[in-house]
């Protein structure tokens, strides 16, 4: 029995074939499958798939699994969505897996502790927004939405002790994640050794031809292969994304780690963060997440490194990613905000906050305002000269605020319009 993990696949993906000799349409559909990914594994095998969808008229069918594990979908997650809509623009078919059964038990990938489980309630409430969060990048005319209980619920004890059958603990434990936790003597559930095996149930359900997911996902996506020839199925290609770094610059972009860009955030602060990112990573986004061509984005960095100001490019970066959520127009407001804020400008939404208590210590003030999480906070932000009144920088610690409206900023982003009374 073969192992994911150590898998061969033959010739090297440049070696497979000479792209030549092969069809207009395939030669392009590799080009679209290959650009900005990780690994495709094994081309040849996906090659050849291309060639006999080409010759039958029958789409390919590509899958997609996300586990709703938050309500929130943020641009790490678009990376192997924009992928998926260019597959499907070239007319295969695209899955659209909503992993509710497979939430329960927990991806363990890249985890050194057993991943807390989420009740059914939490699932359900999170899946209810994936899907329409999704269709803002694919095609929802042309997207097939499954949830894998559809598939695991039926399989019941007997069926999941014949699945569990098809592998063996020793290749299981060759996972990376699996191996240094044992080797730490941290714990490992049985249950987590599920994961991989329902995630490759799913490919079998689905009889996939193609999966994405990002690196850390290529020994489930292996699985699938893996149980696919289990189940006498020709087995699935892969295809893996790099993984989107957040905005620190150091880790994936993940929202517990508070570095992510969520793609229902307002438009505004949406095009703030995009901004914020370095220019070096500036360029991984571009090639991940734009649109434009590869030619039109070699051609951007060349002027940058000729000397072009590389906010331009930024600027042309924010704006594009900020239009596919939100509209040109509000991408063309949130710029404007964002230059009138850089100008010492106050921006057009500027919440309103009503508070009591005048005279009131403006350590408190900003706190009840929310522009800081605690008093001590706020005053160190007067210390530093990051909070202005009505445009006017705030140096006294002890200032005791009177009654009146007026506009308080705290750094370059927080704004309040505060009536105190």
């Amino acid at each position: 029995m073969s192992s994911p993990s150590s898998e061969t696949f033959g010739a090297p993906a440049g070696a497979v074939a000479v792209d030549a000799v092969l069809s207009a349409g395939v030669r392009a559909a590799l080009e679209v499958t290959r650009r900005g990914c990780d690994e495709l594994l094994p081309e040849g095998d996906w090659i050849r798939k291309l060639q006999r969808s080409e010759a039958t008229g029958v789409p390919l069918r590509i899958k997609l699994g996300l586990d709703p594990t938050a309500p929130d979908i943020h641009l790490g997650h678009t990376v192997v969505l924009n992928k998926l809509r260019q597959l499907q623009d070239i007319g295969h078919t695209v899955i659209f897996l909503i992993g509710d059964f497979t939430s329960m038990i927990g991806d363990p990938s890249g985890r050194n502790t057993t991943r807390p489980p989420l009740t059914p309630e939490q699932i359900k409430l999170n899946a209810e927004t994936y899907y329409r969060q999704a269709s803002l990048v694919l095609d929802p005319d042309k997207t097939e939405i499954r949830y894998n209980s559809e598939w695991c619920d039926p399989l019941g004890a007997r069926g999941m002790i014949q699945l569990a059958s098809r592998y063996t603990v020793a290749r299981m434990m060759e996972r990376n994640d699996f191996h240094d936790r044992f080797h730490a003597g941290t714990s490992i559930a049985v249950h987590e050794f599920l994961y991989p095996l329902m995630q490759g149930y799913d490919s079998v359900a689905l009889k996939s031809d193609l999966e994405l997911g990002g690196t850390d996902q290529k020994f489930n996506l292996l699985m699938g292969r893996h149980l696919q020839a289990e189940y006498g199925q020709e087995p699935q290609c892969i295809l893996t994304m790099p993984l989107l770094v957040g905005l620190d610059g150091v880790e994936k972009m993940s929202k517990s780690k508070n570095n992510y860009i969520g793609i229902s955030e307002p438009a505004n602060q949406m095009f703030a963060k995009l901004l914020s990112i370095s220019d070096t990573l500036m360029w991984s986004y571009f090639t991940l997440l734009s649109f434009k061509s590869e030619a039109e984005i070699a051609g951007l960095r060349a002027e940058v490194e000729a000397g072009r100001n590389p906010k331009d490019a930024k600027v042309l970066l924010a704006k594009e990613i900020t239009a596919r959520f939100h509209g040109t127009a509000a991408a063309d407001t949130a710029e404007q905000d964002f230059n009138n804020r850089a100008k010492g400008g106050i921006p057009d939404d500027v919440p309103a906050v009503s508070l009591t208590g005048a005279p009131l210590g403006i350590g408190a003030l900003l706190k009840q305002a929310n522009l800081v999480a605690s008093s001590s906070e706020g005053l160190r932000m007067v210390e530093q000269g990051g909070v202005r009144i009505d445009g006017a920088v705030i140096s006294d610690k002890g200032l005791k605020v009177d009654a009146g409206s007026f506009v308080v900023q705290v750094g370059k982003r927080k704004f309040a319009r505060v009536t105190l009374g």
